[in-house]
């Protein structure tokens, strides 16, 4: 079986992501890989929305590891990858990787826990959603 495919998406870091020395703020880097989740997720036409409201699902963050290397600075314009590592009944963990040109600044595992919408409980991954997280397992 191929390797699944790594999702990329690229960020310019804006004025309002730093601290006065121009350095991104620590926790901007979780906002930027939700983005490249959700961003994964609405270009194969599954928005947020639609898991919650269609599939009655909706993700959490269980888990958290990051490393930081190197930071990103104003007016840089990074990418933010995503991989998926583990995908469980009702769990997914993704592998993210920042960086700037070929330079990693940040790496990370995140753990999502899947919760139905209306019980929060948790739920199984919907095979729709499933099978888009899938195309970019790591094999």
């Amino acid at each position: 079986m191929a390797t699944g495919s790594v999702y990329s998406l690229p960020v310019t870091i804006n004025y309002e992501d730093t601290d006065a020395a121009g350095v991104v703020y620590y926790a901007n880097y979780l906002a930027y890989m939700e983005r490249a989740r959700n961003a994964c997720l609405r270009a194969a036409g599954l928005p947020l929305t639609v898991v919650r409201d269609e599939h009655n699902a909706v993700f959490v963050v269980t888990e958290v590891r990051l490393r930081y290397r190197k930071p990103a600075m104003l007016d840089d314009v990074i990418s933010v990858t995503l991989e998926v590592d583990e995908l469980r009944g009702a769990s997914v963990t993704f592998i993210h990787h920042v960086l700037r040109g070929e330079e990693l600044l940040v790496d990370g595992q995140i753990r999502l826990g899947i919760l139905s919408g209306d019980t929060c409980v948790p739920c199984r991954i919907p095979d729709v959603v499933r099978q888009v997280l899938d195309r970019h397992r790591i094999q």
